[in-house]
């Protein structure tokens, strides 16, 4: 017989129980004025076998992105798609236990998160972006859904899982809201990151590593199970940001995922909810526009991912605050030095478990404080400003215990991972962000100016390179050119021009495939890449994207051709810098070049994006597109759907 309809032992199969023992707590204003749902999730809450003794405390929610299934040993039973949500859990159970020690009543809810390392140069990134907002949406109508919660702590690690959790308590502002970072994975005690670790394919085929090293690093790469990469990528960026913006309780981004000192920051960030109820705070009265300051600040002096010019609009949006565009974070970077030595920038390049014990986002903070640049009034969900943050931290026993460690198990002086603004600017380093505008970039466009090679930087701090476009209307043709299996290869002095890959062409994909193999190839740094779409916060190199407008809502970047020359110029100094194809001749001008010329003739829709990823871009560009942070602006949408009924 198929094992599909096998006899089963009838006695096994129970058509009623008895149900819970004892009797809800209920009173005559209870049954008089609560809704028939509230009074029914009672019943669901006994049924799940709460004690009915105490249904009646405060209600918190703890949101999660947890994916996978773990035993109890932490093997896995059912993978995750990453590790950033793969120990979350554990943060869920703590806090849970906390809120209990407050007498309150944890709910637990989960909206995982993909991968987006998993998804580079694959189909699935055209999901990427799209996800953070239908996610920051699922998150809401969860947190609505339980009517009762005072507050929610949510849990998150990586990419897009931790914007979107961000944007879902910027949205409930009227509850008392916590972040609760994932943190981070350990590097392995020998091999490489996990950044550098995604370049075995083209180095391989390039013949810079063979079989064997390529199958042991890809092997080691991630030291232990849980948390975020060991870089100050897009995962890392955001933590930094949600702790700058006061969403976290202090020292709290970038903690080791597992360890002690991470799981009681859960316990302390419940505490911190707890304690916003009892003081009639909310997230409302943590997000301000000091707070938003605070963020692009402490993201320009750790030199973070530039995607989080994405999320902080977004999450700005959220909150009803005015969303900062280019020229805020423009003025911002060119306040304020890059003083974090963190991958994937120099000069040393530490893991983001170092920035950790240096002290972390208080440390950077604390400096900046001394610059008299951060907004000290700004409030924090541990209901103090950050000037009475900071007047405990330079002498507390955490800072000085992390920094110890950092000492003794590495050999690493916390000066040297965090430095003083006078120190990094007498080594070289350099603001964050630049944004670029020229003929190919009207509207603007973005570079990490930090983490191009300073070995092709002129005396002058200026990055000048002037070469032959190559171009490509796929990721998945660029990067066979790199790799060298197709005619003619990419080679140094090239310039590489990605077109089509901004939302409308297929959901603003990443390309981070590209951009680590430039970094990590030999010749590498002799190419430059430039794009509508985006980078990882792990990208290096004269890697020029969000280039405006991108091209498939005709943007000029469309008509460069193989064989163009395409002038750049970074002014690390200034911030300043141009994005420019120029004549060849004396027959005709640039202007007149493009302003001949209709779009490349290959340049389409990516033919597999998805029906969801294509209703996410017209929403999107109709709430200011990516300068605006690729939100959904409902009044705006509502207006251009009903401007002709």
């Amino acid at each position: 017989m198929n094992q599909f309809f096998q006899a089963l032992d009838p006695d096994s199969i129970q058509t009623h129980a008895k149900g819970p023992s004892g009797s809800l707590p209920l009173s005559d204003e209870i049954l008089r004025q609560w809704t028939s749902g509230d009074i029914f999730g009672l019943t669901q809450s006994v049924g799940m076998g709460f004690d009915p003794r105490r249904v009646l405390g405060d209600q918190f929610l703890i949101l999660s992105t947890q994916g996978g299934v773990r035993a109890p040993d932490g093997t896995p039973i059912a993978l995750g798609y990453h590790t950033g949500h793969w120990e979350v859990g554990l943060l869920v159970q703590a806090a849970a236990e906390q809120i209990c020690k407050h007498e309150g009543v944890p709910f637990a809810a989960f909206v995982s998160d993909p991968c987006d390392g998993r998804s580079q140069g694959t189909k699935g990134m055209f999901d990427s972006l799209p996800y953070r907002n239908d996610a920051a949406m699922v998150m809401r109508r969860l947190i609505r859904s339980l009517p009762q919660r005072k507050g929610v702590i949510g849990v998150a690690t990586c990419d897009k899982g931790l914007p979107a959790m961000m944007m879902a308590l910027a949205g409930t502002g009227h509850l008392a809201n916590v972040i609760v970072p994932g943190g981070v994975t350990l590097p392995p005690s020998v091999g490489e990151d996990s950044g550098k670790v995604q370049t075995i394919g083209a180095r391989y085929t390039r013949g810079e590593m063979s079989l064997e090293e390529a199958s042991l690093e890809g092997c080691r790469s991630c030291g232990t199970p849980g948390g975020g990469c060991q870089f100050l990528g897009t995962a890392a960026t955001s933590q930094v940001v949600a702790e700058a913006m006061g969403m976290t309780v202090p020292h709290a981004a970038l903690a080791p995922s597992g360890q002690p000192i991470w799981t009681q920051l859960a316990r302390d960030s419940a505490d911190a909810s707890h304690g916003m109820v009892q003081r009639g705070e909310t997230m409302s009265d943590i997000l301000t526009d000091d707070a938003l300051f605070n963020a692009m600040l402490i993201h320009a002096a750790v030199g973070g991912s530039t995607n989080l010019l994405l999320h902080i609009p977004a999450i700005a949006h959220a909150a009803g605050l005015k969303r900062p565009d280019a020229a805020a974070f423009r003025e911002i970077n060119r306040m304020v030095p890059r003083f974090v030595d963190c991958l994937p920038n120099g000069p040393v390049g530490h893991p983001t478990v170092r920035l950790f014990l240096a002290g972390g986002v208080p440390e950077v903070a604390w400096h900046l404080r001394n610059l008299g640049l951060l907004k000290t009034q700004a409030r924090t969900v541990a209901g103090m400003t950050w000037d009475e943050i900071l007047d405990q931290w330079e002498s507390c026993e955490r800072r000085q215990v992390c920094r110890d460690r950092l000492r003794d198990a590495d050999g690493i002086d916390p000066d040297e991972v965090i430095m003083t603004p006078k120190v990094a600017k007498s080594r070289g380093l350099t603001s964050t962000v630049c944004f670029p505008s020229g003929n190919l970039c009207p509207e603007g466009s973005v570079i990490k100016a930090t983490s191009i090679d300073p070995t092709v930087i002129d005396a002058d701090g200026v990055y000048r390179n002037r070469g032959r476009a190559r171009v490509f209307v796929s990721e998945r043709d660029a990067i066979a050119a790199i790799k060298g299996q197709s005619e003619p290869a990419i080679q140094a002095g090239d310039v590489i021009v990605l077109i089509g890959r901004g939302p409308i062409g297929c959901g603003m994909e990443e390309t981070y495939q590209i951009t680590s193999a430039l970094k990590y190839l030999s010749f590498g740094k002799q190419v430059a890449l430039v794009t509508d779409a985006r980078f990882s916060g792990v990208s290096t190199g004269a890697c020029i994207g969000h280039v405006g407008p991108e091209a498939l809502a005709g943007g000029p970047i469309a008509k460069v051709r193989d064989g163009d020359v395409i002038d750049i110029l970074i002014d690390r100094n200034e911030l300043t810098g141009h994005v420019n194809l120029v004549s060849s001749d004396d027959s005709m001008t640039a202007e007149e070049i493009l302003a001949s010329r209709t779009a490349h003739p290959d340049l389409q829709v990516e033919p597999d994006m998805p029906e969801d990823t294509r209703l996410w871009a017209a929403l999107q560009q109709a709430g200011g597109g990516t300068w605006g942070g690729c939100v959904y602006d409902v009044d705006e949408i509502v207006r251009r759907l009903t401007k002709d009924s």
